[in-house]
């Protein structure tokens, strides 16, 4: 007769084993996180082999940050606000195999990251393993990797090359949205492209109390909402107890437009700190002055002036990228 065990307990998030399903979670590929142009250069010229054997032989040196480095760290700072039940969890998802991907962890440990979950997929698109991390936004240096995500109904984003340097005495994290196609679906950019400006007006005036559908950003929205619900609440009792998050849209938008893009809002619940109705004016006449530390747009003739003047992702979703 066997002798009887006591089973394990079953997994909770209070003994530690799904705290990230509560969590707003944020999936990053190393080529958004890290500088990988060299190691990226040695695998098109000389193949796996090549540069597998580089990032053993360098796998204790750290690597430069990437474009979405200053992104990461001041999202992650925010749980430094709620030390008993933190809000907020980054996932590495990569292509490399365990081996090579030990410098990418070399380098989170150097960057003082506190980023402890990963997916290594050794070649393979690392986009399916989403809904595994539970993650709300998956964002990547690998245009195909981000598009072939968004077609399979995840959310996702192409994060652009920028020059731009981060500032670390600025305590804000500042992130600003366009609306349709990124916070909100299509619908309304289809009626303008489809059947021209008039048509759009008078759609958007009928449609003025009815909230337009989520768009691929729009559950990561909802729950950096949530965050800064929280936030604003720890702010209430102590003005100096949270580091700031400030969401601004900044959308082409304009009257009679504006309706119904409040009334989406509201409707999910999410309160703006900045609300840009630009009606053709260059998003970056705006983005020059708040310069937010990311810049979420659908449109690549936006993005690159953005790109100049704020880090830049690409949302490839909708009629705009058909």
């Amino acid at each position: 007769m066997a002798q009887a065990t006591t089973p394990p307990p079953s997994p909770t998030p209070e003994n530690g084993a799904f705290p990230i399903d509560r969590r707003l979670v944020v999936a990053v590929a190393s080529s958004a996180l890290f500088d990988l142009a060299d190691a990226d250069r040695v695998f098109r010229e000389q193949g796996p082999d090549a540069y597998h054997a580089l990032q053993w032989a360098h796998r204790a040196d750290p690597l430069g940050g990437g474009v979405a480095l200053p992104f990461v760290r001041r999202l992650l700072s925010l749980n430094d606000a709620f030390a008993n039940d933190p809000p907020i969890e980054v996932v590495l998802l990569s292509r490399n195999s365990p081996e090579t991907g030990l410098r990418v962890f070399h380098s989170i440990a150097h960057h003082g990251l506190p980023i402890t979950r990963a997916a290594f997929t050794n070649g393979q698109a690392p986009w399916p393993w989403l809904p595994a991390f539970g993650a709300c936004l998956f964002l990547s240096a690998d245009p195909r990797d981000v598009s072939e995500a968004i077609a399979a109904g995840h959310a996702a984003g192409t994060v652009l090359p920028s020059a731009t340097v981060d500032d670390p005495a600025d305590p804000e994290l500042r992130l600003a949205f366009d609306f349709d196609g990124v916070l909100a679906d299509d619908e309304s950019e289809t009626v303008y492209r489809q059947q021209g400006l008039a048509a759009y007006r008078a759609f958007e005036s009928e449609q003025a109390d009815r909230p337009l559908q989520p768009g691929p950003l729009g559950e990561f929205f909802r729950r950096l909402g949530q965050v800064q619900a929280r936030l604003r609440a720890l702010g209430d009792r102590s003005p100096d107890a949270a580091p700031r998050l400030r969401l601004a849209l900044v959308t082409a938008r304009n009257a009679p437009a504006i309706e119904r893009c409040i009334t989406t809002l509201r409707a999910w619940g999410v309160r703006l700190d900045d609300t840009f109705f630009l009606g053709g004016i260059q998003k970056a006449r705006v983005l020059g002055i708040l310069r937010p530390h990311m810049f979420f747009d659908d449109q690549p003739a936006h993005l690159d002036a953005a790109r100049e003047l704020a880090p830049a992702v690409h949302v490839p979703f909708g009629i705009t990228n058909r």
